[in-house]
C-alpha cells in the first residue's frame, strides 16, 4: 500500500520560512517524479513544483521555493523561503511515472496535505 505523508506546515510571519517534508512508504521515490501542489480555500488545486533528475517551479514560486530529494530517506522536501501571505494554503505532495508531470491527472499517487498559513 502506498502512502505519502506531508509533515512541516504551520504558521508563519511573512518573509519567513518553512521546509515541508514528504515521506514515501509503498513505493520508491527515486523511480518517480514527485510534484508539490497546493490549495488555497475556494480555489482550485495548482501546481507549485516538481523534481525528477532536475526540478521545475511555477512561476509563482520561482526563486523562493527549492524542492529537494534524499533517496536514502525516501524523502523530498520543499524548501520555502520569502514567504507571502499569498502561499497560504494546503500544500500536497504527489507521485508519478510521467517525467515532466505538471498538471494533476499526471499523478497517481497523495499525501493528504498540510496547511502553510503565512500572516502579514
Amino acid at each position: 500500500q502506498v502512502q505519502l505523508v506531508e509533515s512541516g506546515g504551520g504558521l508563519v510571519q511573512a518573509g519567513g520560512s518553512l521546509r515541508l517534508s514528504c515521506a514515501a512508504s509503498g513505493l520508491t521515490f527515486g523511480s518517480y517524479t514527485v510534484g508539490w501542489f497546493r490549495q488555497a480555500p475556494g480555489k482550485e488545486r495548482e501546481f507549485v513544483g516538481r523534481i525528477t533528475i532536475s526540478d521545475w517551479y511555477a512561476d509563482s514560486v520561482k526563486g523562493r521555493f527549492t524542492i529537494s530529494r534524499d533517496n536514502a530517506k525516501n524523502t523530498v522536501y520543499l524548501q520555502m523561503n520569502s514567504l507571502k501571505p499569498e502561499d497560504t494554503a494546503v500544500y500536497f505532495c504527489a507521485a508519478g511515472r510521467r517525467t515532466a508531470a505538471t498538471v494533476l491527472r499526471e499523478y497517481d499517487y497523495w499525501g493528504q496535505g498540510t496547511q502553510v498559513t503565512v500572516s502579514s
